[in-house]
C-alpha cells in the first residue's frame, strides 16, 4: 500500500492570501525570515486579515535562511508561551521549515532533535495547533510537503525531518509574494524545483498519481524558469505554480541522491566563509546524477520520457540522457550558476577559483560522502551508491568530470 498526501486545501492565485480571513480559532503565530515579507507589506496585511477573523497574533521573526536547531527550540518556547490554534509560515523555504519543526516541538516538548529525525516516526499532530504555509519563493515547495530540512551547525549537516504529519493543512499559492524575489533567488529556487520534479519522476517511489504532476511541473519550467529569471513577470507567477506542482510530486514520489549530496555539502564549508546554496548545489549536481543513475536501465528509459516530453529529440535513450543532461548544463549557463563546486564562488556565480580549496574537500570527502549515503534521499534514488562510488560522484561534483562508473 502506498500513499498520497497533500494540504487539505490550497488556495491560489493572486490575491489568494486573503483566504486567513477565512480561519477560525482564537491565537495564530506568524513565522517569518528576515524581513522581505515585512518590507514589501505582506506581513502586515496578513496579520491584518487574521485580525479580521478574530485571532490574537504574535510573530517569531528574523528565522535565519538554513535555520538551526536552536532557532526551532527558540521559537517552539515561544508558542508553547503563547499556545496558537493556528501556525502560519510565510516566506522562503527556510522560515516555513523552521516552523515546521517548531510544531512538532510545540506539541511535544519532550521530544528531541534526534528523534525528530527518525524518517516518518513523528507522532500525530494537530492536538494543539494547525498549520498554514505561505511561500515567497518558487522553489522547495516546503508548502505542500512532508518535508523540513533544519542544520546542525554544530556538526556542519543539514538534516531532513520526513513525515506526512507535517505536511501543512492549508496552502497559500500567491504569485504577488514570489514577484518580490531577487534575480539570483530565482535562479537557485527554480533549478531547486526541477530537480524534485525530475528527481521524483525516475524514483523509485513513483506512481501514476506523481508522475503527471513531475512530468508538467518539468515542462513548465522548461518554458518559464530563463524568461522569469530575465524579468518576465508573468512567467515568474507560473513557476510559482510550477514549483508547487513538482513539491507534491517529490513529497509523495521522494527524492534522490541530488538532494542526498546537497544537504550533505552545504554546510560542510561554512568555515570556509560561504555556504553551497542548496539550489545551486542541486543545478550543478543534478546532470552528474543524471549521468550515474542512467547506468540502471529503467532509471534510463525514465530520463528518456522526460527528453521526449521535453521535445529535446535523440534517436534512442542513450542519445536521450545526453541531450537531457546538455539541456540541464545549458539552463545553469543562462542563470549563472556554476558547473561544479571547485568553481562555485563565496557569492554563488562561477568563479575560476571557488572557495572551497581542493584539499580541504579532499579532506573531508570521505566523510561527506557517508553522511549523503546515509541521508533519507537516498533510499528512493534509482540506484544505490557505495561508499567509493559516492566519493567518485562527488569528486566529479568538484571537478566537473565526466561520470562513466
Amino acid at each position: 500500500m502506498a500513499r498520497f498526501t497533500l494540504p487539505r486545501d490550497l488556495y491560489h492565485g493572486k490575491g489568494a492570501l486573503e483566504a486567513l480571513k477565512s480561519f477560525k480559532g482564537q491565537r495564530a503565530i506568524i513565522c517569518v525570515g528576515g524581513g522581505s515579507m515585512k518590507r514589501f507589506g505582506f506581513l502586515d496585511r496578513a496579520i491584518g486579515y487574521l485580525k479580521e477573523a478574530g485571532f490574537e497574533v504574535e510573530l517569531i521573526e528574523n528565522i535565519e535562511p538554513d535555520p538551526s536547531v536552536e532557532t526551532v527550540m527558540k521559537g517552539a518556547q515561544k508558542m508553547l508561551e503563547f499556545q496558537p490554534d493556528w501556525i502560519v509560515a510565510m516566506g522562503g523555504g527556510s522560515p516555513i521549515d523552521a516552523a515546521k519543526a517548531m510544531w512538532i516541538k510545540y506539541e511535544y516538548p519532550e521530544i528531541t532533535f534526534e528523534e525528530m529525525c527518525k524518517v516518518f516516526g513523528i507522532p500525530e499532530l494537530r492536538k494543539k495547533a494547525h498549520f498554514c504555509a505561505i511561500p515567497s519563493t518558487s522553489g522547495t515547495a516546503t508548502e505542500v510537503t512532508a518535508f523540513s530540512i533544519i542544520t546542525d551547525y554544530a556538526k556542519g549537516i543539514k538534516y531532513p525531518i520526513a513525515d506526512f504529519e507535517i505536511t501543512p493543512d492549508v496552502a497559500i499559492v500567491d504569485p504577488d509574494l514570489a514577484e518580490t524575489m531577487p534575480k539570483k533567488l530565482v535562479a537557485h529556487t527554480g533549478m531547486d524545483a526541477m530537480t524534485h520534479a525530475i528527481e521524483a519522476y525516475v524514483s523509485t517511489a513513483n506512481c501514476d498519481y506523481t508522475d503527471p504532476l513531475a512530468l508538467h511541473a518539468i515542462k513548465m519550467i522548461k518554458a518559464d524558469l530563463v524568461d522569469s529569471y530575465n524579468g518576465d513577470m508573468a512567467k515568474r507567477d507560473s513557476m510559482h505554480n510550477a514549483q508547487c506542482l513538482a513539491g507534491m510530486a517529490f513529497s509523495n514520489a521522494l527524492l534522490g541522491i541530488v538532494h542526498s549530496m546537497a544537504h550533505k555539502t552545504g554546510a560542510a564549508f561554512a568555515d570556509y566563509g560561504a555556504h553551497i546554496i542548496h539550489g545551486a548545489a542541486n543545478a550543478m549536481y543534478l546532470p552528474k546524477v543524471i549521468a550515474f543513475n542512467a547506468k540502471d536501465p529503467t532509471a534510463k528509459k525514465r530520463y528518456g520520457e522526460i527528453a521526449d516530453f521535453m521535445a529535446l529529440g535523440g534517436k534512442d535513450d542513450d542519445e536521450k540522457v545526453a541531450l537531457l543532461i546538455a539541456y540541464l548544463r545549458g539552463m545553469n549557463d543562462q542563470l549563472n550558476i556554476p558547473h561544479c563546486i571547485g568553481h562555485y564562488g563565496a557569492d554563488s556565480y562561477p568563479t575560476e577559483q571557488g572557495f572551497v580549496p581542493e584539499d580541504v574537500f579532499l579532506a573531508r570527502l570521505p566523510e561527506i560522502a557517508k553522511n549523503a549515503i546515509g541521508d533519507a534521499c537516498t533510499g528512493s534514488n534509482p540506484r544505490q551508491p557505495s561508499q567509493e562510488e559516492m566519493e567518485k560522484l562527488l569528486k566529479c561534483c568538484y571537478y566537473d568530470t565526466e561520470v562513466d562508473f
